[in-house]
């Protein structure tokens, strides 16, 4: 099952019933508006041109419950291993985007991914408390063999340089993989 349709059966499934009762509507429509959403001068490592850049679209940085730190901005290798590039989960109204910075600029920004928010909640403890769960990370070439030689999957390429891990955290992840000038999505997580 692919990660969106892990995300529509679990909404189903969490909207129904949690370990504390019956959650309803209200609750995941609460839990949507108070995810953390934080300001990209929250990030102070992100280069000025990137910050702006963010803050004129309107971005905001959604953090996952699981992680108190500031996160959702990654650097890594993702488009060669010859150059830093950044990435970035930007929700705009409650649906995020990745976006990638090649080379830490704003000349070239490639798009991923977008989901509204809620798709991304869950419940997360005993008392039936709902957050969201949406995280990126680095998915070293090493990552990536291994999680195909797990769970199979799209074939990777030859790999020299990571991918984007993007994460439904304790659930499930997709990679974004950039080869040949597309971003390919691979198997992560299951």
């Amino acid at each position: 099952m692919d990660i969106v349709g892990l995300k529509v059966s679990l909404a189903s499934t969490l909207v129904a019933l949690s370990t504390g009762g019956v959650l309803i509507n209200q609750d995941w429509q609460a839990a949507n508006a108070a995810t953390v959403r934080l300001k990209p001068s929250a990030f102070p490592g992100l280069p000025v041109a990137v910050r702006r850049y963010l803050e004129r679209r309107g971005c905001e940085i959604p953090q996952a419950f699981s992680d108190k730190a500031p996160h959702n901005v990654v650097p890594g290798r993702f488009t060669s291993a010859m150059q830093m590039d950044i990435a970035v989960l930007c929700s705009k109204v409650r649906v995020s985007t990745v976006l990638v910075f090649q080379g830490g600029k704003t000349s070239a920004i490639a798009e991923l991914a977008q989901h509204p928010d809620e798709a991304f909640l869950q419940v997360v403890d005993a008392g039936g408390v709902v957050g969201y769960s949406r995280a990126l990370g680095v998915a070293s070439p090493s990552y990536i063999r291994k999680h195909y030689a797990a769970y199979g999957g799209p074939k990777p390429p030859p790999m020299d340089h990571d991918g984007i891990n993007d994460i439904f955290v304790e659930k499930a992840s997709v990679v974004w993989y950039w080869y040949r000038g597309r971003w390919l999505q691979l198997q992560g997580a299951d």
